[in-house]
């Protein structure tokens, strides 16, 4: 008992767990103040574009008033733009950072894949360019 509690241990104290754990809860409150953001800030301007006495900017589908079967593209755009702002903030804010210092350590993180290769007989197109075989259908050597 004692050694999986130890080997428990040693798993939650890696450096990249403890780094994936410290990012995510950033995330988790970068997404309040963005959520916020787009509640007190985005969603009326976007309300105000429909005008008059609306729910919102949408279309009601059904009898009028009903909540239910309004169309609401107001709130959709809403969650595009608190979509975007969250994974620039994420991007900006976590990504990059995350690489500069991984790179600092001599490590690379989200690099780009490499050059890739296509098999002509199942034109498989993710090959690597060091390979020999097709991983998919076998054929070997003519790789192209």
């Amino acid at each position: 008992m004692l050694r999986v509690l130890k080997g428990f241990k040693n798993f939650v104290m890696r450096g990249d767990i403890v780094a994936v754990a410290v990012g995510l809860v950033i995330a988790l409150a970068l997404s309040t103040l963005i959520k916020a953001f787009t509640d007190a800030v985005i969603n009326p301007i976007i309300a105000s574009l429909q005008g008059g006495r609306s729910m919102g900017m949408g279309w009601q589908l059904g009898r009028a008033g009903n909540q239910a079967t309004y169309l609401d593209l107001g709130a959709f755009i809403s969650a595009v733009i608190y979509f975007l702002i969250f994974m620039a903030v994420v991007y900006f804010f976590i990504v990059v950072p995350y690489k500069h210092v991984q790179a600092r350590r001599g490590v690379v993180v989200f690099a780009d894949p490499g050059p890739l290769r296509v098999c002509p007989d199942c034109l498989s197109e993710d090959l690597p360019a060091a390979a020999r075989r097709c991983r998919y259908c076998g054929a070997d050597e003519r790789l192209s």
